[in-house]
């Protein structure tokens, strides 16, 4: 029973954990939009994007990080038996990726504090693509853990499937983005 109890609070906590990254890169998104802004109307809306990106992390994303990670721990000393299994060793690497892209976010959040108002050093599509990363590490870990022995056995049909995933967003999010430019002229 506290095995369940447990694993229901990792799940509580990785969403409210994916929540906070998927919000915090749309906000840089959104902070680096106002570029083109006049200087009163940028000022304004930059000081609020750090607010709230400073907010999200401190608040949000990094204590659902830490319990999220903390309930996973306990989980791995409650069944030390995931240890041996290759599915769970798969998602070990999908979560050191995860790892990179949260440490990538924190510097973010770091150089947004930092210049206070001055331009983030990133490309816009590049952020843009990059609020995509968190998803697709969240559908592999997703499908790793419900498909188990599966994603082994059928490693190149789920790949080739995940591939199929990543280019149907990215084409959705080119659309979109080319729809935006459309409208502005």
């Amino acid at each position: 029973m506290f095995y369940t109890i447990v694993k229901a609070v990792h799940i509580i906590f990785m969403v409210s954990y994916f929540a906070g990254i998927f919000y915090l890169v749309r906000l840089f998104v959104y902070y680096k939009d106002t570029d083109t802004f006049d200087e009163n109307k940028k000022s304004v809306l930059r000081e609020q994007y750090v607010f709230m990106a400073s907010r999200l992390w401190s608040i949000i994303t990094v204590p659902a990080g830490l319990i999220m990670l903390l309930a996973g721990t306990v989980m791995i000393f409650l069944n030390t038996g995931l240890l041996s299994t290759p599915w769970f060793h798969l998602k070990l690497l999908f979560l050191v990726g995860l790892a990179a892209y949260h440490w990538w976010c924190w510097q973010k959040v770091r150089a947004l504090r930092k210049i206070n108002g001055a331009d983030l050093d990133t490309e816009n599509l590049k952020l843009r693509q990059a609020n995509e990363v968190a998803t697709f590490i969240l559908f592999l870990v997703v499908f790793t853990v419900i498909l188990k022995t599966a994603v082994i056995t059928f490693w190149w049909q789920l790949l080739l499937g995940f591939f199929c995933l990543v280019a149907l967003i990215m084409l959705t999010v080119k659309l979109v983005n080319k729809n935006k430019k459309l409208k502005k002229n």
